[in-house]
Order: C-alpha cells, then sequence, then structure tokens
C-alpha cells in the first residue's frame, strides 16, 4: 500500500548511555522528516548479561568493567557532556546500583501490548540516568509502569512470576547472534542498519533513503479506466 509506514527496529538497552542518548536523537531525525510515516519496534539487548538479578552495586560493576570508578569517571565526562547537549541528564554520582536489565525489557514488552512502549523506555532511562534509582527494585519498576498508565498491581503480579522471561532472553540473545555487537542498532526498514548515537541528520537520511527503496518494492496501485 502507498505511504506504508516504515519499520524501525531499534535494539537498545536502558542502562546504555549512548542508548539514552541515541533514542533522542532518533526523535530528532523523525521530526526532520515529518512526512515519512514510520512505525518504531524496540527489541531488547543485554549490553552487561553477566550482572546477577539481584543487582551489583555500581562501584563493584564499575571496577570490574573499567578498571576503576576514578577510569570510568574519566570516560564518562565526555559521554555525560553529549547527553547534556541532547537536553538530556546523566547524574553519575546518583547512580548507586547496576541491575540487570531483564526484568526492565519485560516491562517495554508489556506496554507494547497495552500502551507505549517508547515511552516506558524513557521512563525508565530517566528513572536510572537522571534520578538514579534503582532499576532491580520491583516497586521502582512497579511507579515506573503506572507513569506509563499500565496497571500497577497487575505489573507487580507479573513480574513476580516468570511471564515472558524466556521470550525476552531470547530475542536479546537472538540479537548478539545476528552479530549485533554495540548498541543501539537501528535497523530502517529491514535494509540499512546504523550503529551508533549517530547524528539526527545521519539518521534522517536513512530513513528517507530506506522509504524511497521499500517505496520502490511497493506494487504499483492500478488506476481505475473512466
Amino acid at each position: 500500500m502507498p505511504n506504508q509506514p516504515l519499520p524501525i527496529d531499534v535494539v537498545s538497552d536502558v542502562v546504555c548511555p549512548w542508548c539514552y542518548i541515541g533514542k533522542r536523537r532518533l526523535e530528532q531525525a523523525l521530526a526532520l522528516k515529518p512526512d515519512i510515516p514510520v512505525t518504531v519496534r524496540w527489541h531488547p539487548y543485554f549490553l552487561n548479561p553477566w550482572v546477577p538479578r539481584v543487582r551489583m552495586s555500581r562501584e563493584d560493576y564499575l571496577t570490574r568493567k573499567f578498571g576503576s570508578v576514578e577510569r570510568y569517571k574519566g570516560i564518562a565526562g565526555r559521554v555525560a557532556g553529549a547527553a547534556a547537549e541532547e537536553g538530556l541528564v546523566y547524574a553519575l554520582d546518583k547512580i548507586a546500583r547496576q541491575p540487570n536489565t531483564l526484568d526492565c525489557h519485560r516491562l517495554i514488552l508489556w506496554a507494547g501490548n497495552t500502551g507505549d512502549p517508547g515511552r516506558m523506555k524513557q521512563r525508565l532511562m530517566e528513572l536510572y540516568f537522571a534520578e538514579g534509582a534503582d532499576l532491580s527494585d520491583p516497586e521502582v519498576l512497579v511507579g515506573a509502569a503506572v507513569d506509563c498508565g499500565l496497571d500497577g498491581d497487575l505489573v507487580r503480579r507479573l513480574l513476580a512470576s516468570d511471564a515472558d522471561v524466556a521470550r525476552v532472553t531470547q530475542e536479546a540473545n537472538s540479537a548478539q547472534e545476528a552479530g549485533i555487537d554495540g548498541v543501539p542498532c537501528f535497523i530502517f526498514g529491514g535494509a540499512f542498519a546504523v550503529s551508533g548515537a549517530q547524528a539526527p541528520e545521519y539518521l534522517a537520511d536513512a530513513i528517507e533513503r530506506a522509504a524511497a527503496q521499500q517505496q520502490s518494492r511497493q506494487p504499483e496501485t492500478a488506476t481505475p479506466a473512466p
């Protein structure tokens, strides 16, 4: 059909700072191409699959991943600056816990069934990066769900169960098996893959090219005879 929405698949994690920035830049790219209808689909990725479900301290996490807290701070200053340029808050000193993000991705999945998964993803990122909230705390997640219009009691029961654990885990593992080793990864129309939090103009160009290719693949609509 003409003007069929362009699917944009986004593979990312809620504790990835460049995914936080990349989501904002994608939004800016979409604003640059208001005439192109799109459908954004969010896919899970485990940036740190070795973090236990019971979480770990931020200090232990940074030491294991970067060698020391101080070494990370040297790296993170550039990331925090990039976030600030996009109007985002990256409050490094507020983050005390490093969560396993399986339950966060379950929330995003459930939000897609009844509401806006992009809004849920944004809320989780804001809680983590701007507020330093513990995303491994079920009540924090329930609060995020309520903020995004979901039923808090239902979400609490689902989080206490194994609902969709296997589904989310399989999808995240499939992304890595497909060769995605860096996030965010944007896939436009199944045709163009862009890795990293690229500039809005770069993403907008990929959207335009993918939309043109999608349109060229669609059969022409016959004009009725007079």
